[in-house]
């Protein structure tokens, strides 16, 4: 199920496929109202048609986007328009850690940088109840200020 360029979703212009994943596909957009670059996550069919899965959506994207942290990539806004339902996301530049794995080993500086800016965010999601549960290299973004945590899609909300 894969957008076109040129397709809106509301404001959000589609411009070109940036990746996919397990959890749906994501393409680079315009928004059209804030004039920035944003990252459209559309979910996969049979996931948006899980009984329960948008009141569970709504809950885990409200508790998402209430993070406020350097390392993890900010969410902005969930909508649902032609039967997508959708994440509108910080766009990063930048490779992931898997790729950056793939080129070769990484210096000892490198790897402990990437490290504790992954674990501060981690804490920072922990102290608001919320477990990532798919911590890997492809979820982790270097870019030219640092690493991001991305793709909280599976995350679970923990109510203590």
């Amino acid at each position: 199920m894969s957008l076109e360029a040129g397709k809106s979703l509301g404001p959000y212009k589609i411009i070109e496929k940036a990746g996919a994943g397990g959890m749906g596909e994501v393409f680079k957009a315009q928004d059209t109202r804030l004039d920035r670059i944003v990252a459209v996550k559309i979910l996969p069919a049979k996931v948006a048609g899980m009984p329960d899965f948008k009141q569970r959506f709504e809950r885990e994207a409200k508790a998402i986007s209430s993070l406020n942290h350097a390392n993890i990539c900010t969410l902005y806004d969930i909508g649902k328009e032609d039967g997508y339902d959708f994440l509108v996301m910080e766009y990063i530049e930048g490779e992931t850690l898997a790729d950056r794995l793939a080129k070769g080993q990484m210096s000892y500086e490198e790897t402990l940088n990437i490290s504790i800016k992954i674990a501060s965010a981690l804490d920072t999601a922990h102290q608001k109840g919320l477990i990532h549960r798919d911590i890997q290299p492809a979820n982790v973004m270097l870019t030219k200020d640092g690493a991001k945590l991305m793709d909280f899609g599976l995350a679970k909300v923990h109510i203590s």
